[in-house]
């Protein structure tokens, strides 16, 4: 796919990695494959599907990849149509963060405000999230380690911040999603229990 590859390419230029050394790409495989599983849960029509797969591909951009808005709205209508890339860019810039000094001044209110009022866009940071989650999860380093107990401490502020409680579908986290999110930590909280390394026990 066209907007796959340009989107890795784009992060490959900024020589921007996932983790210790995974191309960037591996974890926008990851949120999009979330978008692809789940997608149907929120989008309303047909001509949706490509800018949410946009949206998730193109969503840290802006914010680690030295694109603008107008950067990323011209590479939006070289595959899309107007409308769907407008769309797509507005998910992007609503998941770009805040300018800030600390990781709450950057994913602040007004942030979080940004992703309640466009559509699609808490159901693209959710897919996001679960991403990062299930690959804290996956691994044994001291980062991983750290972002599991980060990402375990903001939950119930991260869902109610992104969650705009609409009865339209664009804006909606679907049960499904949120309950794969928390299986993922349960399931690393309980095989750390039976190995007897229960990770909270060093903080």
């Amino acid at each position: 796919m066209q907007i796959r590859q340009s989107a890795h390419e784009l992060h490959q230029s900024v020589n921007q990695t996932y983790g210790d050394s995974l191309p960037y790409g591996y974890h926008l495989d990851m949120v999009v494959n979330s978008i692809r599983d789940f997608g149907h849960l929120v989008c309303i029509q047909e001509d949706d599907v490509l800018p949410l797969f946009f949206g998730g591909y193109y969503h840290d951009s802006i914010e680690d990849a030295r694109q603008t808005y107008n950067d990323v709205m011209k590479i939006a209508r070289g595959v899309l149509t107007e409308e769907q890339a407008l769309m797509a860019t507005e998910i992007v810039y609503a998941l770009t963060n805040d300018k800030g000094r600390t990781r709450a001044e950057r994913a602040g209110e007004k942030y979080y405000k940004g992703i309640r009022e466009t559509p699609y866009a808490p159901f693209v940071k959710l897919c996001d999230r679960l991403a990062n989650i299930t690959y804290s999860c996956s691994g044994v380093n001291g980062d991983n380690l750290r972002m599991k107990e980060v990402y375990k401490q903001e939950m119930p502020h991260f869902l109610a911040s992104i969650n705009p409680r609409s009865q339209d579908k664009r804006f909606q986290l679907p049960q499904e999603t949120v309950l794969r999110l928390a299986e993922c930590l349960i399931d690393d909280l309980e095989r750390e229990e039976k190995n007897g390394s229960v990770w909270w026990h060093e903080y």
